[in-house]
């Protein structure tokens, strides 16, 4: 299959590192100009350059701004007013036990992983659909079906971007523009490797280390290791794509068989 997005824009939040940087770059390298978002203009620069290491003739865009805030949101509308592709990926997570979980933090969590996706979709949606083409996607995670005891907080504001995907995609049916959510299982992203080796031999390779890890404290996985961020970016590029124009409304799996459903 191959997928062109030349001339399209494509908005990615929270993509500096990890996931996010990953799928810019896949978006990027099926020909996208890409929009890169963060809070520090320096990890921008070096997100930039890394994406231009991979992606050589490369459009890129970098805005500075903490989406989590109204301001930060109207920084980007005003440096980028319209997008045909917005994959909203900003989040924040963290363990706590759940009768200590502050109200400042749960408004945290919702305001940072739900409201910034809520707001962006809500300026660049209208567009999209006036223009007849667009791709909303905005990036969950296996706890939003499989709540974790120790981050109740962040499952609860997954479980949200569920929801809102599915009413936005209501909200823009027949206009041909797709809003989607994709759910994300464990994923092999920056630390993640000191907090593997925090929980099993150090000794080990890693590969042998990441099975461990899987086999002892997600045993649940199909896949049996953890994610690479690339296979996470592949789902969401063919979801940007004109091959994905009848999947909208749903939340997609890129978990390894983490969540045991057949459906979410």
């Amino acid at each position: 299959m191959r997928i062109d997005l030349t001339d399209r824009t494509a908005v990615v939040t929270g993509s500096s590192q990890g996931i996010g940087h990953a799928i810019a770059t896949g978006l990027a390298q099926a020909g996208a100009r890409v929009v890169l978002t963060g809070r520090g203009a320096s990890s921008l620069d070096d997100a930039a350059g890394r994406l231009r290491g991979t992606v050589p003739d490369a459009e890129i865009v970098t805005v500075v701004g903490d989406l989590a805030t109204e301001d930060g949101a109207a920084t980007l509308a005003d440096a980028v007013p319209e997008t045909d592709i917005l994959v909203n990926n900003l989040g924040i997570y963290g363990s706590r036990p759940p009768l200590e979980i502050t109200d400042a933090e749960w408004r945290a969590y919702f305001d940072v992983n739900v409201l910034s996706a809520v707001r962006l979709t809500r300026h660049y949606l209208p567009g999209m659909m006036g223009r007849g083409w667009g791709r909303v996607q905005n990036i969950a995670s296996d706890s939003a079906v499989v709540i974790p005891a120790e981050m109740i907080q962040y499952g609860m504001s997954k479980t949200s971007l569920l929801a809102v995907s599915r009413g936005f995609a209501k909200a823009a049916a027949g206009t041909g523009v797709t809003v989607n959510s994709v759910i994300v299982g464990p994923t092999h992203t920056g630390g993640v490797e000191d907090f593997v080796y925090e929980l099993v031999d150090r000794s080990l390779p890693w590969e042998e280390a990441q099975r461990e890890f899987m086999r002892l404290h997600r045993p649940q996985s199909l896949l049996q290791r953890l994610i690479e961020p690339e296979e996470i970016a592949n789902m969401v590029v063919y979801l940007s794509s004109p091959q994905a124009s009848a999947t909208t409304g749903g939340a997609l799996r890129v978990d390894g068989g983490y969540v045991d459903a057949i459906l979410p």
